[in-house]
């Protein structure tokens, strides 16, 4: 990559975690767009024949230390991409004080003290990411997403760890329907991605109109699409446009997460999402992050630990 390069020291709202943040952005360790080795952060950004590094390593509890590297980095504000990313900006204290009543989500929310809510850079990896995982298990999908990125992104190398580029939409839309579905695809998912990414090349869907949105009319306008339902729409609404007043519904690995969290068969969701208000979305990431944790993933602080 070439030598042009901008760093800076980014502001955020405390309380931070990188660790914690980074980990419910990637979903799973074998993420081989968004890497974390620990104390770095990393991803490339825009066109693979031009990429820009991305890289974040926290500075402390209320700074980053950012930079932006490669041919394309001057398209970038530093703290604009932090913010969009990694959440950095965050004022999640309505969210920290509603789950307070909740008895069994307090000590898992103390413990993740720090977690923001990222966001995916585009809507095209957004899109592609919910509907990938529809309907099958997160390992499963992220095998499938894996195999996609590898085949159609060439990795680069950053201090001995290959960072792979999202594949553009053009690529997907060109891309040989029956060799995605060798990849894992279902013909349905290939419709939709391929349906997505020409709407997205076409103007149809635009992120930047779509930003305008109420969440209601967010939502409505996604499910227009075919291929994306109500919990799909619910998902891009949450990490494309961190939205925190919607929570995807009917998601097998929510439900096993209340009830591994709760001990309970069933969970009284809708009341639960009623007392945690407008950012009852955060909920769907310390469930993700209750999950890593109990496979030993991510380390939360004492008071979740103990629980």
């Amino acid at each position: 990559m070439p030598s042009f390069v901008q760093q800076t020291l980014v502001p955020v709202r405390p309380p931070f975690r990188l660790d914690l943040t980074a980990s419910v952005l990637r979903r799973l360790s074998s993420n081989v767009v968004d890497v974390f080795d620990g104390t770095t952060y990393r991803r490339l950004l825009g066109a693979p024949r031009e990429p820009a590094l991305f890289a974040v390593r926290q500075t402390g509890p209320d700074m980053v230390a950012v930079t932006i590297g490669g041919a394309g980095a001057a398209r970038y504000d530093a703290r604009a991409v932090t913010e969009r990313v990694l959440g950095t900006d965050a004022d999640l204290r309505p969210f920290v004080a509603a789950a307070a009543a909740v008895p069994w989500l307090a000590p898992l929310v103390q413990g993740a003290s720090g977690v923001k809510p990222p966001r995916y850079p585009t809507l095209w990896e957004t899109a592609v990411n919910a509907i990938v995982y529809q309907q099958v298990s997160i390992h499963a999908a992220g095998a499938i997403l894996r195999r996609v990125i590898e085949r159609y992104g060439t990795p680069v190398a950053v201090e001995g760890v290959q960072l792979y580029p999202f594949p553009p939409a053009q690529t997907i839309v060109d891309a040989d329907a029956e060799e995605l579905r060798g990849l894992g695809l279902s013909i349905n998912k290939v419709v939709a991605v391929r349906r997505v990414g020409r709407a997205i090349l076409d103007g149809e869907l635009d992120e930047s109109g779509l930003g305008l949105l109420s969440t209601p009319e967010l939502t409505a306008a996604l499910v227009e699409q075919r291929g994306i339902g109500p919990w799909t729409a619910a998902v891009i609404a949450l990490r494309g446009f961190g939205r925190l007043d919607v929570f995807p519904m009917n998601d097998s690995g929510v439900a096993k997460g209340l009830r591994d969290l709760t001990g309970q068969p069933s969970v009284d969701v809708a009341a639960l999402l009623a007392l945690l208000g407008e950012q009852r979305g955060m909920l769907y990431y310390h469930l993700l992050l209750g999950r890593l944790a109990a496979r030993g993933e991510v380390e939360l602080a004492a008071t979740a630990a103990g629980s």
